[in-house]
């Protein structure tokens, strides 16, 4: 019996003569909103036993239409562009405030840690106070 190892066999070779890469991924399908409202129209008027033949000659799983069905009911399929808004960027004011309120956080929290270590640096020094009165009562008078 023979059994194929890959060092029996010659890499393969990309058009550019480089090896291929064997787990290179296919790039992600994406649909257009037309696509996905068209399917769902058709998804949903096919009877029962020919649902699952639409869904494997478009590719796709039961959950895609799913997923676009209620993005349909939500009104966030067809209304606006496919692919997600870039984020809006942040004016220098609101940057600069943003650094402020973070700096304001920490020095709210660094005085409230002093705050406490003041308090309780002024209890040990009543209790040392207190404990050295205490000492100084309890003993008997020494001769000089």
């Amino acid at each position: 019996m023979l059994v194929s190892t890959p060092s029996d066999k010659p890499p393969r070779r990309s058009s550019g003569g480089t090896p291929a890469d064997p787990a290179a991924r296919p790039s992600r399908r994406t649909f257009t909103a037309e696509y996905k409202l068209a399917l769902v129209a058709e998804y949903e008027n096919a009877p029962n036993g020919e649902k699952g033949a639409i869904l494997r000659r478009e590719g796709l799983y039961s959950s895609h239409v799913i997923e676009w069905t209620r993005a349909r009911d939500a009104g966030r399929l067809g209304s606006g562009p496919a692919e997600p808004a870039e984020p809006r960027r942040k004016s220098t004011e609101q940057i600069e405030l943003e650094r402020l309120r973070r700096q304001n956080a920490k020095l709210t929290s660094d005085l409230a840690k002093t705050r406490m270590a003041l308090d309780i640096m002024g209890k040990a020094h009543a209790l040392l106070e207190e404990l050295s009165g205490s000492t100084d009562e309890d003993r008997p008078p020494t001769r000089s």
